[in-house]
């Protein structure tokens, strides 16, 4: 007798294809370690997922690069999953920056050469962009989500100062053998506490600044004086 085949259907609706790439990245990571984030490693993850080698494409329409943002996606949409079971706003500013920082990470403690191969990959050309961009996501999120509403210059300056926080964090992180990767917390905290006197610092160079354009001359009368020198 014929064997039936077995048709396999693709998820029609948004909620569904989230899912199962969450399925496929989940399983993709026990991969990474061996094979690197490549095709072989999300079809193996695919398979065990209970889709053939041609759902890849579907799955993940731009192969590799679609696979790691993908990967930096979950873990933001985890971290803000998480963060919703804690009362952040009874924390001070920069405990629920530390905080998030820390849930952000420490889901994927066991996937970090997952996430050492990502980092690997976000230099190179082809995959520079998207990591630029998932790397502004992610501290936008975590500034969001510690209740920051600034639509100044502010809005830019703790972006860009907790991408450094959060990337050296991350380096030291991916190497950290201490006991619940205290030393990485501990590391954080110190960065976090250098990046929250910047307000203090700023103003007081700007009071320095302003003390320093008082000692000048009237640039008008100055501009006088050069006029009537010269002509």
């Amino acid at each position: 007798m014929p064997v039936a085949s077995q048709t396999q259907t693709y998820p029609e609706t948004q909620h569904d294809k989230v899912a199962l790439r969450d399925t496929v990245i989940r399983a993709a990571l026990a991969h990474v370690p061996f094979d690197g984030w490549s095709r072989k490693t999300l079809v193996a993850a695919a398979t065990s997922a209970g889709l053939d080698a041609a759902a890849v494409a579907r799955v993940f329409p731009g192969g590799i690069k679609d696979a790691v943002a993908y990967f930096t996606d979950l873990a933001d949409r985890t971290m803000l999953a998480d963060l919703k079971g804690l009362d952040l706003a009874a924390m001070k500013v920069r405990v629920r920056v530390a905080t998030a920082v820390r849930i952000r990470l420490e889901p994927w403690t066991p996937h970090r050469e997952a996430v050492r191969r990502a980092l690997a990959l976000s230099v190179m050309p082809p995959f520079a962009g998207g990591s630029l961009r998932g790397w502004y996501r992610t501290v936008d999120a975590i500034w969001r989500a510690a209740g920051d509403k600034s639509t100044d210059f502010n809005f830019y300056t703790k972006r860009g100062l907790l991408a450094a926080v959060y990337g050296a964090t991350v380096l030291f992180w991916l190497d950290d053998r201490s006991p619940g990767c205290s030393a990485t917390w501990a590391f954080l905290d110190r960065r976090i506490g250098e990046v929250m006197q910047y307000p203090q610092l700023r103003a007081r160079l700007t009071a320095r600044f302003t003390e320093g354009l008082r000692a000048l001359p009237n640039p008008r009368k100055l501009f006088g004086i050069l006029s009537r020198n010269i002509m």
